[in-house]
């Protein structure tokens, strides 16, 4: 067996999804499972175990039917589930288990309880695909357990190793031993015969002691009811003597116990008068020493708070200093706003001045005004000039704009006699599309009354075919529900001829001796019948009928549900008919379809007309354009000789205006950006400074401001000041200290208060035990009267019938002493067995040599050849032998217990052990390869040099291509072993880290 991936999802301690990857940890061979307490490294194994057993060892399995084994990390929505892929007798599987889940309900609220889900899949490595083997519980589970050989407990000591189980093991008893190794190697046929042989013996005693049976159980009642101060005689069954013994003890029995009533009232009667005066003492006490916690609890305030003065005054100081800051704050802020403006208007004035040439760098704003008046002045002499440059500009872009026009109109001219040449064929053409959208919209009025109706008939269909297939589910679960419903009532009619058949033994169960039998009126009950194993009582019965009942009503609604659906089925076939559902469909898309292209046809109905109209409105339009083009073309010749004559003579006037510059345009911006940059040049200097001499005011305002205050400079006055929320918190400071004073000094005031504390310390608990003391011996003392009344009430009914039942003695034994000789010596109870060893202990201690013999291998590498486990049929003191364990110690040569082993010996004793007992059991189980196993903890026990050999012999596991997985907190291995699964802690639930042997 080889595990290759596990993956759990809220279970355990993991809220979320955790997957293992074997194949990457099994590469070294080695690999470690390691975390801190209580993370869940036994969650791991758990889970490995759960998803081949469906259940985990010992009572981690919890309530509730695997309930207990899901997260408490886990999202309410989130399913426990395990998934493990395993390689076992040479077939690829994957088991999937999810518990029993209690989850929110999907409409209200509350909670549903889903059933637990198992999946068992193969893998087929020729189609490269996982394939479905088994969804059943019960067939998952034979399935696991037919291909690994072994039981759960099996499963747990062969592949999980725990090593505190077998350094228990080490030094149990031969009882524990037993029962360890009964379960792993499946004893329970020797113990049946152990077990036949013990009912046999039973039976024969019964025979023996049909007229003795009943005196010794009314002796035996008589013992119970005297609390076992009867004695009764040491005499078997049907030996002399047996009956004036017991009827002479329970005359001493009915003696002693009148006498324990009597004493039993006076008990009863001081105990009552006790518990009175401790109940009120156990009052005053507590009322006491809550007064005292309450004055010391004040007591302990007052000292915080004179611990505390000295903060609470330089709280206050700091307040004071704050509520004069406050005045100061105006200014500041003032004294802020005007030292950022100069900042502003200083840049504003070095950036403009950049812009000058350097004769204005030393210029005030006075000199950089009369500059700016001076070029604009000039700017204004060519007015005249600009306005002659823009009109020739004008006038060219005039004569342009008639070039242009005599082109457009020639194009235009051009366009309008090529169109109007083809309007005859244009206009029949589109008269064609609006004839032919016509007729195909009244095709789609035709077509789409043919359309609800086929879509109708088409979900009849559809809906018969559901039904149909319903209706053949109702018939499936009908057959199912009257299989149940049969077997449920031979089910009971089995039970109920099995009840007639041991009815005698039912009835005899209530015959009382005096009283007549309810079938033939006898008052003497010689041999009543007893109930054999197996017996069906009335209980047994009725819940069987119960449970036929239950089906034949679910068998009842099954039959009703499948009427139904036969009578939807019929109403759907009678509107849907015959025709096969796929060719319905067939004719309802050719329908739509050959509607959708008519409606898509008609729908160009009104587009052609439109396009119709505009054609011939376009036909007009052409025509008129033809006829303007050609007045345009006369009226454009006489405008064009007009500018010709004007742009003469602006010509003239511009070469006199330009002078060097290029244009008068060019002359003006010249003039223009001059005068712009020393306006704004000049503005600039006046706003610096302006601001310059308001920062000056607020400086000197702020140091008188500070100086009102009480503060030496105006820097100490911004430091003390708070903002709201350091305010706030210290106004809240000094609020709760003033009210932690008042209610301390309230308290101490108060005068119960003080004069509880000037008393001796209450002792509440003293006063409580004493209460709870004299509460218990007072229910004792009931309890021992009521006793004793009962006790002399059924000691003399109880003896009134041993009386009549000693007459009735007559020993039958000469069987029930065969018989019980070979029961005692099968249950190793008998002086013949001189080893009081048990038949099945017998067997173990066989197996228990093999187990030693195959440990012992590995036990001598581990301790360097010192020690040998041997097998010992010795008897242990008083107890039986057959299951000891001894370990020879080659340095002393004696032999000597397991348990003198020290605490590292016993490690690697019980490691060996474990590993020994994994051979055997597994070619118990027919040789089931295991080529994963986990060691369970004990390593920080042993030395460097032990450890390096016990994981020297870990390592020769390894052969054949075998991992193991060690489970410890030894932080040496961390070191020593590469490949490690990590399982970290945390709030949300714990995490796995995986790292490889890289």
């Amino acid at each position: 067996m080889r595990l290759h991936r596990l993956a759990v999802t809220a279970f355990g301690p993991f809220g979320g999804t955790q997957t293992v990857d074997f194949d990457e940890l099994s590469v070294a061979g080695l690999f470690l499972l390691h975390g801190p307490t209580g993370a869940g490294k036994t969650s791991v194994l758990d889970a490995v175990c759960y998803a081949l057993y469906g259940s985990v060892p010992g009572a981690r399995q919890g309530g509730g039917q695997g309930t207990a084994l899901r997260s408490d990390h886990a999202a309410p929505a989130t399913r426990t589930e395990v998934t493990l892929d395993l390689t076992v007798a040479g077939r690829r599987l994957e088991v999937t288990r999810q518990p029993p889940w209690e989850r929110p309900k999907k409409r209200g609220t509350g909670t549903t309880l889903d059933k637990a889900q198992s999946w068992l899949r193969e893998y087929d490595a020729t189609a490269g695909t996982w394939k479905d083997l088994s969804r059943s519980h019960q067939e998952v589970g034979e399935e696991i357990t037919q291909l690994l050989g072994m039981s759960r407990e099996q499963f747990c000591q062969v592949v999980l190793l725990p090593q505190g189980d077998f350094a228990r093991f080490l030094r149990a008893d031969a009882e524990a031993r037993g029962k360890l190794l009964g379960r792993l190697f499946d004893t329970r046929r020797f113990a049946d015969v152990e077990k036949r042989l013990s009912e046999r013996r039973r039976t024969a005693e019964a025979q023996v002691r049909d007229g003795d049976a009943e005196l010794l159980a009314d002796a035996h009642r008589m013992q119970q009811a005297a609390d076992d101060a009867m004695e009764l005689p040491d005499l078997a069954p049907g030996e002399p003597g047996l009956a004036e013994a017991v009827l002479g003890a329970a005359a001493v029995a009915r003696s002693t116990a009148r006498e324990q009533l009597t004493v039993a009232a006076c008990t009863l009667t001081a105990a009552e008068s006790t518990q009175a005066g401790a109940g009120q003492a156990l009052d005053e006490v507590r009322e006491r020493a809550r007064l005292q916690r309450r004055h010391a609890e004040a007591r302990e305030r007052a000292a915080a708070l004179e611990r505390g003065a000295e903060a609470y005054r330089e709280a206050q100081a700091l307040m004071e200093r704050a509520r004069k800051a406050e005045a100061v704050a105006p200014a500041l802020e003032l004294r802020e706003a005007s030292e950022a403006e100069h900042r502003r208007a200083a840049a504003a004035g070095a950036r403009t001045r950049g812009l000058l040439p350097e004769t204005f760098a030393d210029a005030g704003a006075a000199g950089l005004a009369a500059a700016a008046r001076r070029a604009a002045e000039e700017l204004g002499g060519l007015d005249s000039a600009r306005r002659a440059e823009r009109r020739l500009a004008e006038l060219l872009d005039e004569r342009t704009d008639l070039d242009r026009q005599d082109r457009a109109d020639a194009d235009l001219l051009q366009d309008a006699e090529a169109w109007l040449d083809g309007w005859e064929e244009r206009r029949t053409a589109l008269q064609t599309r609006v004839d032919s959208a016509q007729q195909a919209a009244a095709l789609a009025e035709q077509l789409g009354a043919r359309r609800e109706p086929a879509q109708q008939r088409l979900r009849a269909a559809r809906l018969r075919d559901q039904l149909a297939k319903d209706t053949e589910r109702a018939v499936e679960r009908v057959r199912t529900a009257q299989d149940e419903t049969l077997r449920a009532k031979q089910h009971w009619l089995e039970l109920k001829e099995q009840r007639l058949n041991g009815i005698a033994a039912e009835l005899a169960a209530h015959l009382l001796d005096g009283e007549p039998c309810a079938v033939c009126g006898a008052t003497e009950h010689p041999a009543p019948a007893r109930k054999a194993a197996g017996h069906v009582d009335r209980e047994a019965e009725e819940h069987a009928l119960t449970a036929y009942q239950r089906a034949d009503e679910q068998r009842a609604g099954t039959e009703r549900k499948l009427g139904d659906a036969r009578q939807a089925l019929a109403a759907a076939t009678a509107e849907a008919g015959d025709t096969p559902t796929d060719r319905l469909a067939e004719d309802a898309e050719e329908l739509e379809g050959r509607y959708a292209q008519a409606r898509s046809a008609a729908a160009e109905l009104h587009a052609a007309q439109e396009r119709l109209r505009q054609a011939g409105q376009e036909h007009e339009r052409r025509l008129a354009a033809r006829q303007e083009t050609a007045v345009r073309t006369a009226a454009r010749v006489g405008h064009r000789e007009r500018l010709d004559r004007e742009r003469a003579a602006l010509e003239e006037e511009l070469d006199r205006a330009r002078g060097s510059c290029d244009s008068v345009a060019a002359r003006a911006a010249q003039l223009e950006r001059r005068t712009a940059l020393l306006t704004d040049a000049a503005d600039a200097a006046r706003v610096a400074e302006d601001t310059a001499q308001r920062l000056k005011d607020a400086d000197a305002r702020l140091a008188d401001a500070a100086f009102r205050a009480g503060f030496e400079t105006p820097q100490a006055a911004a430091d003390a000041l708070l903002d709201r929320a350091a305010h706030r918190e210290l106004q809240r400071r000094l609020d709760a200290w003033e009210h932690e004073e008042a209610a301390v000094r309230a308290v101490l005031a108060e005068g119960d208060t003080a004069a509880a504390a000037r008393e001796p310390r209450a002792d509440p608990d003293a006063a409580q035990r004493a209460a709870e003391d004299a509460a218990r011996r007072l229910r004792e003392a009931a309890s021992a009267h009521d006793a004793a009344e009962r006790r002399c009430a059924d000691l003399d009914r109880l003896s009134a019938r041993a009386t009549a039942s000693v007459r009735r003695l007559a020993p039958l034994r000469e069987e029930y002493d065969r018989v019980a000789r070979m029961a005692g010596l099968a249950a190793g109870t008998s002086a013949d067995n001189e080893r009081r060893m048990r038949l099945e202990s017998y067997v173990l201690a066989a197996r228990l040599e093999q187990v030693a013999a195959a440990a012992t291998v590995r036990l001598r590498r581990m301790s360097s050849g010192r020690y040998t486990l041997v097998h010992s049929d010795d008897r242990a003191g008083r107890g039986r032998s057959g299951l000891g364990l001894h370990v020879v110690d080659a340095w002393t040569g004696r032999e000597r217990d397991t348990a003198t082993l020290s605490g590292g010996e016993t490690f690697f004793a019980s490691l060996a052990l474990a590993l020994g007992l994994a051979d055997v059991v597994t070619d118990e189980a027919g040789g089931v390869r295991l080529d994963t196993l986990f060691i369970d903890e004990g390593f920080g026990s042993l030395d460097d040099q032990t450890l390096d050999e016990v994981l020297d012999v870990l390592d020769s596991l390894r052969e054949r291509d075998r991992s193991v997985g060690i489970v410890s907190h030894v932080a040496d291995l961390r070191r020593r072993v590469h490949a490690q699964l990590e399982v970290v802690k945390g709030r949300s639930g714990s995490a796995l880290r995986q790292r490889g042997a890289g």
